[in-house]
């Protein structure tokens, strides 16, 4: 169901005002514990950099490795790095902040509405949970440990949708010795090959360098 056609137009703006209600109070109170907090103070530069890494990352959303999946999610172009940097640069706060903030654009850019714990489910919950990459902001090798961790939650975020919202999608010829696996296997083919295909390219040395480089610019 798409936000912008006519069937159930009150039904999908209603979800969707209960949304934008939720996010404005997240942001709200992050921005409350950052004025109360002053190692936690939320610069005019943070909010430039988290918005650029934002677009980046929608813009490589766009830029499929591979074809779409029939039922929705792709493999993209390191699309979930760049909300993973948010929260590697900045911490757990500002990293979910940024997330949750995609995950409203992913929802208005092709929304799909079958109940409100739905919506959380496969945009607000999956996307933030990128920003969990924050809790490694201060560790060794904090962006490789941060990213694992983000994209296995935004997983099962995408995963618990898919046991109880899109189960009935199930293909008829998918081996029926797995069917219970069926959201595990179909949510985690596209996240886990572009999670590998992304810790790869991270790890090459140069890759590695120029974004060690970018952060010190950017916390600076």
């Amino acid at each position: 169901m798409s936000l912008f056609t006519a069937d159930g137009d009150l039904k999908t703006w209603v979800y969707a005002v209960c949304i934008i209600a939720m996010v404005l109070l997240i942001l709200a109170a992050a921005l409350i514990y950052h004025k109360t907090h002053k190692s936690a103070k939320l610069t005019t530069k943070q909010l430039v950099c988290c918005a650029a890494l934002m677009a980046l990352a929608f813009i490589t959303s766009f830029i499929p490795i591979g074809p779409d999946l029939p039922y929705g999610g792709k493999v993209s172009l390191f699309s979930m790095l760049f909300i993973c940097l948010a929260g590697y640069w900045y911490g757990p706060s500002v990293g979910l902040i940024t997330g949750l903030a995609y995950g409203i654009l992913q929802f208005l850019q092709d929304p799909i509405v079958v109940s409100f714990f739905q919506i959380c489910c496969d945009y607000i919950l999956a996307f933030a949970a990128l920003g969990t990459a924050g809790f490694f902001w201060k560790s060794k090798n904090g962006l490789l440990k941060g990213y694992l961790l983000g994209i296995f939650l935004r997983g099962a975020f995408h995963t618990l949708g898919g046991y109880l919202y899109w189960r009935d999608y199930m293909p008829e010829n998918f081996p029926q010795e797995l069917a219970a696996f069926y959201p595990i296997i179909y949510n985690y083919s596209y996240i886990l090959l572009e999670g590998l295909l992304t810790v790869i390219v991270i790890l090459l040395p140069p890759v590695a360098k120029a974004l060690n480089q970018v952060k010190k610019i950017a916390v600076e």
